[in-house]
């Protein structure tokens, strides 16, 4: 039988080795080019770190020929050998719905696929190779779309958005991999041909191994868990300018400059030319008006947009160097779509981990190493939160919450539908006080947090408190505050349900008789006598509250005396009649029911 913290171990380790077939596969490509190797190898290359990439049944690639039509250069994992070398006339099926929009495109079923315009021919092949699943992403030099790389299976399923995304990211370097040794063959042409030109050739040659070279350092980067900063470092060395990067929120994440490597030396990019680059997809230079020159790349992949990436140096860049920038845009959209996913698992797993901690079955041993593995000792998980916010779900709240708690030390997720989060606090009240104003800060919006101290690891029943106190909080009218639930202890006949016995035995000596009258005559007592407490015992004002006739209001009053007794009303018992009138009108809040119900 499998640990209930299989599961996600599973989910993660899946991930690892997805991680590492994109390195893997990124690596190979990047040896590829850096090799110099012929054009057939490297389609070769391409499509079989594809295969193992996406996971797919099988993987081809096709390029475009002088006519336009689609022809199928290299494959693997195929059994049909005349699928190996089809042809697709311009503008016909999948493929050439991805060469005219250039942008991903999928079907779950090839064959059902009533709004692909289909070839004959090809549509013969597709029985024999059993294609189901088809997905393809354009080869994209610049605007100009060269080909398409394509992922199959033999079963019907869609692909996910990370699966695309990670395609089309791929996609872009197999493109650059596939122009550089296609220039690589030009050049030896030309080379072959032209014997005078021989220097020309030689200077040509040079730039090509030195953006090789760039693009291998790049991948070592990515391999050795680089971020930005050692890509920005990379570049400041080999252009001899100040870089920066930028996030998708244009906050400065990485700058560089020659002269000192942790200093930002530039200026604030100008909004024209980041939009040119955004929309382009290609590098934008401008010269700024004090001389220097800045080039701007967009950092994205399969569609996404994650940031800018910019060169301020004295000249222009000569056509490698734009490249290089390119292409180190590229890998660090790669780079980041990682990153979120890890992000992402990591948080699924925290998240998995609380739901595990608030069962009432005793915690596996490998669910408290994954704990501690991150950062979260569970035995001082002391203090249990809940918290919402009008007009957000629990959702939005929770991811507001994942990065408190690990400035906490805690876990966050959501729990029965409710926002909530253990932690470790000296002081619940002190504790739910400064997450109030974190959350507040982060919402933009009132908002309220109940905090409980957990004793003997009874989480379910400190999350049943917090919960039933924020409903407390809100009928009392605080709409924006966090407080321990300590601090609204004299309201704990009502939220804890452990003491529901002792709030039936006070109520039904205070309230009982008016109560089972009310059921009885279906008269409205127990709302007349909290109106008239809350009117100060002013006659005509709880009139008008009850929305009554004076002397309707007196003979209810009147029949609450024969009911109690004259003496109702005088402080000793009017003060027992207001608490438990407050007290069940709170109670109805909590449970749901109707303030004058019998509860």
């Amino acid at each position: 039988m499998a640990s209930p913290g299989s599961a996600p171990e599973a989910e993660l380790s899946a991930y690892r080795l997805r991680r590492e077939r994109e390195l893997n596969s990124l690596y190979t490509t990047a040896r590829s080019l850096t090799a110099l190797g012929e054009v057939d190898e490297v389609l070769r290359s391409i499509v079989r770190h594809a295969h193992e990439l996406i996971g797919c049944d099988f993987a081809y690639l096709s390029l475009l020929d002088e006519e336009g039509h689609l022809i199928v250069r290299a494959s693997a994992g195929t059994i049909s050998p005349e699928f190996s070398s089809a042809r697709l006339p311009p503008g016909l099926g999948l493929g050439g719905r991805v060469i005219e929009s250039r942008a991903p495109y999928w079907v779950s079923n090839y064959r059902a696929a009533e709004a692909l315009p289909h070839d004959s021919a090809f549509d013969l092949l597709v029985p024999r190779e059993g294609l189901m699943a088809l997905l393809g992403v354009p080869l994209l030099v610049g605007d100009e779309a060269i080909g398409a790389l394509f992922a199959a299976d033999r079963t019907e399923r869609p692909f996910e958005k990370d699966e695309v995304a990670l395609f089309s990211a791929f996609a872009g370097h197999a493109a650059v991999a596939l122009n550089n040794a296609r220039l690589y063959e030009q050049t030896r042409s030309s080379l072959e041909r032209l014997k005078d030109a021989y220097r020309t050739i030689e200077d040509q040659v040079a730039t090509m191994e030195r953006a090789a070279a760039v693009h291998e350092s790049l991948t070592h980067v990515v391999l050795t868990g680089g971020g930005p900063g050692d890509i920005a470092q990379l570049l400041v060395e080999h252009l001899e300018g100040t870089v920066t990067v930028l996030d998708r929120d244009d906050r400065i994440i990485a700058a560089r400059s020659p002269g000192a490597p942790g200093a930002y030396a530039g200026a604030a990019l100008d909004p024209a030319l980041r939009e040119e680059a955004r929309t382009t997809g290609r590098c934008a230079t401008a010269r700024r008006a004090d001389g220097a020159h800045v080039s701007v790349v967009a950092v994205g992949a399969g569609g996404g947009h994650f940031g800018f990436l910019a060169l301020a140096r004295g000249h222009a860049p000569d056509p490698a160097d734009v490249r290089m920038l390119e292409r180190s845009a590229q890998i660090l959209g790669l780079l980041v779509l990682m990153r979120d996913a890890r992000v992402e698992a990591e948080e699924r797993v925290r998240g998995e981990l609380l739901m595990e901690l608030m069962s009432p079955a005793p915690l596996h041993p490998a669910q408290r190493d994954r704990a501690l593995a991150r950062g979260v000792d569970v035995d001082h998980l002391d203090t249990l939160v809940v918290a919402e916010c009008p007009g957000r779900t629990a959702s939005d709240v929770v991811r507001q919450l994942k990065p408190l708690s690990a400035r906490w030390s805690g876990l966050a997720g959501e729990y029965l539908g409710r926002a909530t989060m253990l932690l470790r606090a000296e002081d619940p009240d002190a504790a739910a006080r400064a997450l109030h104003q974190e959350l507040r800060r982060a919402l933009g919006a009132p908002s309220l947090v109940a905090a409980d101290r957990i004793t003997a690891a009874e989480r379910a029943r400190s999350f049943t408190l917090a919960q039933r106190c924020l409903k407390v909080m809100r009928a009392l009218g605080d709409e924006d505050r966090g407080a321990g639930t300590r601090r609204y202890s004299m309201y704990a006949l009502v939220f804890d349900p452990d003491r529901a016995d002792d709030l039936d035995r006070f109520l039904d000596d205070e309230l009982g008789t008016l109560l089972a009258y009310d059921r009885r005559r279906s008269t409205d007592l127990v709302a007349t006598a909290a109106a008239y407490f809350a009117q100060a015992g002013n006659l005509s004002r709880t009139a008008r509250a009850l929305h009554v006739h004076l002397n309707t209001l007196l003979k209810r009053l009147d029949r609450i005396g024969t009911l109690l007794g004259e003496d109702w009303r005088e402080p000793e018992s009017a003060l027992r009649l207001q608490v438990a009138l407050r007290l069940h009108g709170l109670r109805a809040v909590v449970d749901g029911e109707a303030p004058g119900s019998a509860g």
